[in-house]
């Protein structure tokens, strides 16, 4: 018997465990049987007699896979709110940065707060997300810049996930170079460090841009946490193109974010490797700079996710749905190629896509039913949360 069944749906879902380029989304009138926690039966709503402990009949609305996250900063101390009105005025990010500011502010923020009050936050956070539909989500650290506080981070995600979030960690902390030390020396402190969080992680992230890392600090960190057996990613070719997305294809990495600046050839050189193009639209939004180049993407063969980027400076915005929105209208992305790009493709980077971003069988039960009677509508109508119920495989 099942332990519930969605009758009277309009399931639109990618298909598939690997990522997808372009659309690749089925929609039919149909039902979903869940047991365990399991995708355990898909079908048509003719000639079904199934036995359910509870049927929940979705009334004829959209059902689609549960939104996948996969790249957020969901840990850190403070906000970034006094830095509002110069990013209006139009002064840079690394000026902001150079003062003090932007990613330095938060790390003074993080180092002040308690392994507690920054537990309590991020769940206050995970919460509201699952409300907009979000049921997987990528948690990086990096606002320590020191081994005790990006260690106190990676324990927040890691206490998080074992209440029952569906979390996936990745440590970053060579996101920006602490004040007074040498870059170089930092590298290679940061290295050190990764034996040490072998339980606390599963990926490690570099910040390679100007001001920041350079191509040959960020292979450095990347072959070293390799060499570890951590998974790896990128914050790549946001501000200037210095070559990440090139090296992530080189190294093999998971994903590659940002990707504002990133060139044809160094996305040729990615759809080749794998990787898949984690996209930040809403970031591009907030802090009114170029969009990454997504339909160039598709039309070279690469595979695109899209994500939040929540942080506290350049995306404080934890709705997917809204990305997603800018996705279509600024990307210029079919809704097909969005749902694919923040649920399997999005899953894909940060290697779960045989588990989750998709409605198939054996899957994880992440599901989301909308105030929505087809596809279109999802992405028509912004502004206003379009979640009807969420249905996910755990507690979250």
């Amino acid at each position: 018997m099942l332990d519930l069944l969605i009758k009277n749906a309009l399931i639109a879902t990618p298909k598939g465990s690997k990522p997808v380029v372009g659309e690749n989304v089925e929609i039919f009138k149909g039902t979903i049987g869940i047991e365990a926690s399991k995708i355990a039966h898909i079908g048509s709503e003719a000639g079904e007699a199934l036995e359910a402990k509870e049927v929940l009949d979705a009334g004829g609305r959209l059902v689609t896979p549960g939104l996948v996250d996969a790249h957020t900063h969901l840990v850190f101390g403070g906000f970034r709110q006094h830095e509002f009105s110069k990013k209006i005025e139009g002064v840079p990010y690394l000026d902001i940065l150079k003062a003090g500011g932007g990613i330095l502010s938060t790390v003074e923020a993080t180092r002040a707060a308690t392994e507690e009050e920054l537990y309590e936050k991020a769940k206050g956070f995970l919460n509201e997300m699952k409300n907009y539909g979000t049921t997987t989500v990528e948690a990086k650290s990096g606002y320590g810049l020191d081994f005790e506080t990006e260690l106190k981070q990676l324990k927040v995600v890691k206490r998080l996930r074992e209440d029952g979030f569906d979390l996936v960690s990745t440590f970053m902390g060579a996101h920006a170079v602490p004040k007074g030390v040498n870059s170089n020396d930092f590298i290679e402190e940061v290295i050190s460090w990764l034996p040490k969080l072998k339980d606390y992680a599963e990926f490690v992230d570099v910040f390679c841009e100007d001001g920041a890392f350079n191509l040959e600090q960020s292979e450095k960190l990347l072959t070293a946490a390799k060499k570890e057996g951590f998974f790896i990613k990128i914050h790549a070719d946001e501000i200037n193109n210095l070559g990440g997305s090139s090296l992530a294809a080189k190294l093999g990495a998971a994903s590659a974010e940002h990707l504002i600046e990133a060139d044809k050839s160094d996305i040729e050189k990615m759809a080749k490797a794998g990787t898949v193009a984690m996209l930040l639209p809403a970031t591009s939004f907030y802090l009114n700079k170029p969009y990454a180049k997504a339909k160039t993407m598709i039309e070279s063969g690469q595979a695109v996710a899209i994500a939040t980027d929540f942080n506290p400076g350049s995306s404080p915005n934890f709705n997917l749905q809204l990305a997603m929105n800018i996705a279509c209208i600024k990307y210029r992305l079919t809704p097909k190629e969005v749902l694919t790009s923040a649920t399997l493709n999005a899953a894909c980077g940060i290697n779960r896509g045989s588990s989750i971003g998709s409605i198939e069988l054996g899957k994880n039960a992440n599901v989301v039913i909308w105030d929505a009677y087809d596809l279109d509508f999802l992405f028509y109508a912004f502004g206003s949360n379009k979640v009807y119920k969420v249905i996910a495989a755990n507690s979250f």
